[in-house]
Order: C-alpha cells, then structure tokens, then sequence
C-alpha cells in the first residue's frame, strides 16, 4: 500500500507544483522556495534540531506558546520549525526570528524527506493538530525519531478520510510514539483508526494557552480612538469568499439604527484583499484600506490589508464575527478574540472548532447565526445593550482561562524525550 501511495504522489507532484506557481499568480511568495519543498536547502545546518511542523498560521500560533516553554527548559537546543504556506512563514519568522530555523516541509515522498532528515537530524520530531504523512512518519520510526501528535485534533469527516487508506494509516499511526489529543473525541478517533489507546491522552487544546501581549488592551483603545473614534466597531476577521458580501448586508441591515457603525473586515487570504476592495466599491460602500492609511471619517468600511494586526483590530472592537463559518470552510479560531473579552458571533460551519464554539455558546458569551439576516439580528441586539456586551465578554475571557493548562502538561510530556537525548 505504501508503495502504490508513494508511486501516486509522484505522479502528482507536477500537479502538486502547477497548483503552487498557480497560486502565485495572486501570492507571489509560492513561487518562491520551492527546492525547499524537496528538501533542498541553500546551507547544511550543524547538529540535531527539535523539529516542530505547523502546517499554517493557526497551527503555529498554537506553537509558539509550547515552543517557547521548551526553549527555556533547553536553552542549549537548536530548533526547525517547517510550514506549508507562505502565511505561516511568515509568521514564524515574525515570532521567532532567528532563534529557529525555518524551511518548509517537503513533499511526503522518500527522497525529500531522506534529505530533510539528513539535513537536520532530528532528535525529535513534534506534529501539530491533523498531519498524517505516511512516508514522513515511517522513515522518522525507521531513523529512530521519536514522534509525537500534539494538540492533535480529528474531525469526524478526515476520520473518513483517513479511514480509507486502510492499513497505511495503521501503520503510520504505529510510528507515533505519543498522541496528545485535544478532546476525548479525538483521542476515539485517532483510536478508531489504529493508534495504540496507550499513546494516547487527553491532553486539552494549546490554543486556550495564547499569549497576548499586556498591554494590548490599551493599545486597541488608542488604536480605535485613532482611527474611529467612539463610534462602534464590528470586527470580521479571516472571512473567506462569500461572507463579505453577506456583512455588507448586515451593515446595510443597521445602518439605520446604528449611523456610526463601520465594519472591520479582515481576509484570511492576503490574495484576496484586492478583490474585497473591488467588492465593497460595487457596493456603494468603498473601503478606506490600513495600507493606505486614508482617512476613516464618513466611510463604513475598514479593510485590514496588513498581516499581523488582527488582534489588535480585535481589542479595538466591540463585537467579533469570526470568518470561514458562514460559507463551508471550518471556521477559524475564536479563542483569541474570547480572550480580549468580546461578544462573539459566528455561522454554522465551524466545524473545526466545535468543541470550543460549544464551550463559547454554553458559556453564554457567543451566538451561532445560520445566515446574515441573523447575523443582523444577532449584532444588533449586542450592540444596542451595553450590558449585553459586557456579559457575553466577560463569559468568554472566563472560558478562555478555564481552558488553559494545556502547554504545561505537553511540555512535561515532551521534555522527558529531550532530557534524554544528549545534544
């Protein structure tokens, strides 16, 4: 079986490589690096690393809390983070600079990973959430590479998936040494599909662990004061295709009521910023740009079009939707605007946070919308009734704080892996 999968990834790799020089038709950065993605890299770096994969951005945010508490266990210790996308590059660099390595993971056939391996010789390797490679994680247990799954997560529909490769998927999960499951759902499917129930353990969510700086609070309110003013500011961030349009719609829905109100809308794809833009000049609401800079005064619309800054946007607004649940993405991670205690709302197709938008519903501090005529109903009624907002805030930094712990626990986990491999 693993021979007939490899032999397909081969046969898709031109594929594989046409979709990426595709992709950066709109994001240039895809086209860059590409040797990377077969394990070629520009120097041979010296001594074994601690490898961490995180697929994207909300994968690596995830990271950076464990990551960092395991550099001040192992101060000694080199470090390789890999991504996939130019986004999550981006952003490990932002974070970590050059107290890491960073490369992206090559593509899971024998001859890239062969090469990755050698390159960085790691003494462990650490997955994030749902990557299961076949060729990946059978060469790391044939090289002796203790592997783990942390803050590893299974949606019941890539169970499916998964579940079709049949054995291969068994004798992947094989190599994994530890399963750090977020929930107990997860830790049944990852079971289900052939981990051994003795790797794995509940081990709670590293997203509830995130790390905000202390006086971001303060800064949102000067950054709103700036920008906006008093008036009321609805933050829409990483929203996909098809959800602008339906805020649009809302805002139209409360101008009446609420004159001063002025949409953050913030892309999840850097790509998309200027097909947005486009879109809300169609609409009769032109957006005034955060590259530009422009003037916000009489105008509806904010489009934040710089990378980095949506927490920031978040702390300077009064309620949240968070993007990728009104159309069928997954949803994105509302943890980090919970945590600045804002009112949440968000669509019916979060799907990969369910566990965590239940906890936010039950809390009381989150409203699930099922298209935009209730996401206007919903909005409104936060907005128009301070204490509304303040309850449902208070809820979910409350919710945040319960969840935390998760980091602590994996780091322990982890650390009795590095203090026994000699640097």
């Amino acid at each position: 079986m693993r021979r007939l999968y490899t032999a397909l990834f081969r046969l898709a790799v031109p594929a594989v490589v046409g979709r990426l020089l595709w992709r950066s038709l709109k994001a240039p950065a895809y086209r860059q690096r590409i040797p990377e993605r077969f394990g070629y890299y520009p120097a041979s770096p010296a001594g074994e690393h601690v490898w961490i994969h995180a697929v994207s951005v909300g994968e690596a945010e995830a990271a950076f809390p464990l990551l960092r508490e395991l550099m001040e266990r192992f101060p000694g210790r080199r470090w390789v983070v890999t991504t996939t996308t130019p986004t999550g590059s981006r952003r490990v660099r932002e974070a970590l600079g050059e107290r890491v390595a960073h490369v992206y993971l090559p593509y899971d056939l024998p001859g890239p990973i062969g090469r990755f391996l050698g390159a960085f010789k790691p003494c462990l390797a650490v997955i994030m959430e749902t990557e299961i490679w076949p060729n990946l994680y059978l060469s790391c247990a044939a090289a002796g590479i203790p592997l783990a799954i942390v803050n590893a997560r299974l949606s019941a529909r890539s169970a499916k998936g998964y579940a079709r490769l049949g054995g291969l998927t068994r004798a992947s999960l094989g190599a994994v040494q530890w399963i750090a499951a977020q929930t107990q759902a997860d830790a049944e499917r990852y079971c289900r599909l052939g981990a051994a129930p003795e790797r794995v353990e509940v081990a709670g969510n590293l997203k509830f662990d995130l790390e905000l700086p202390a006086d971001l609070v303060e800064r949102g309110r000067q950054l709103k004061a700036q920008l906006f003013g008093d008036r009321l500011v609805l933050v829409a961030g990483s929203t996909h295709e098809g959800e602008e349009a339906i805020l649009l719609d809302v805002l139209d829905s409360l101008a009446s009521e609420f004159p001063g109100l002025i949409l953050v809308v913030a892309p999840r794809h850097p790509e998309r910023f200027k097909a947005v833009a486009e879109l809300c000049s169609r609409r009769g609401r032109p957006a005034v740009r955060r590259s530009g800079g422009g003037d916000c005064a009489g105008v509806t619309v904010f489009l934040l079009d710089t990378l980095g800054e949506l927490r920031q946007f978040y702390a300077a607004g009064d309620l949240a939707f968070v993007g990728g649940s009104l159309v069928p993405v997954g949803g994105h991670n509302p943890l980090e605007p919970a945590a600045l205690g804002l009112p949440l709302l968000f669509g019916p197709h979060g799907f990969n946070f369910l566990d965590i938008g239940r906890g936010l519903l039950d809390g009381g501090g989150a409203l699930e919308v099922a298209d935009g005529t209730q996401l206007a109903v919903a909005a409104g009624r936060v907005l128009r009734d301070a204490s509304v907002k303040t309850a449902m805030g208070s809820a979910n930094r409350a919710f945040v704080e319960q969840g935390r712990g998760a980091v602590r626990r994996v780091a322990d986990r982890l650390a009795v892996w590095l203090a026994a491999t000699a640097d």
